[in-house]
C-alpha cells in the first residue's frame, strides 16, 4: 500500500499568522478582539495571543461583514449576536468544500 501523507492542520495560530491570513495589521485583530466578545484568544506564558480555528472563523465572519459588506462595527456586533452562528455555519461549510476541492484536485494530479 503506497504511503499517504496526512494533512496536518495547526490547532493554534499567532496574531501575526492570523493578520497575514486576512491581509490586515495585527493591531486591527487586537481592536476587533476588544470590540467582539466572540474572539477570545488564549495567551501563553509570555502573554502572546494564541488563536484557535474557532477564533479565526469568527474573525473571518467579522472581516466579511466589516470589510466586504461595509457594515459598521456596531452593525457587525448586532449581526454577530443575532445571526453569528448561522453565518458561522455557512463559513464552515464553504471552508470544508474548499478543502474537499483541494483534496480532489490533489488526487487528480497524482492520477494524471
Amino acid at each position: 500500500m503506497p504511503y499517504k501523507e496526512k494533512h496536518i492542520e495547526k490547532k493554534y495560530y499567532s496574531i501575526g499568522e492570523v493578520a497575514q491570513m486576512f491581509d490586515v495589521a495585527p493591531s486591527l485583530i487586537r481592536f476587533w478582539e476588544a470590540k467582539f466578545d466572540c474572539i477570545k484568544p488564549k495567551k501563553n506564558r509570555k502573554g502572546n495571543r494564541i488563536f484557535t480555528a474557532e477564533d479565526i472563523e469568527n474573525i473571518r465572519t467579522i472581516y466579511k461583514l466589516v470589510k466586504e459588506k461595509g457594515y459598521t462595527l456596531q452593525g457587525a456586533q448586532q449581526i454577530m449576536q443575532t445571526q453569528g452562528k448561522k453565518e458561522f455555519s455557512k463559513q464552515q461549510i464553504i471552508a470544508t468544500l474548499h478543502q474537499i476541492k483541494a483534496f480532489l484536485n490533489e488526487i487528480d494530479a497524482h492520477l494524471s
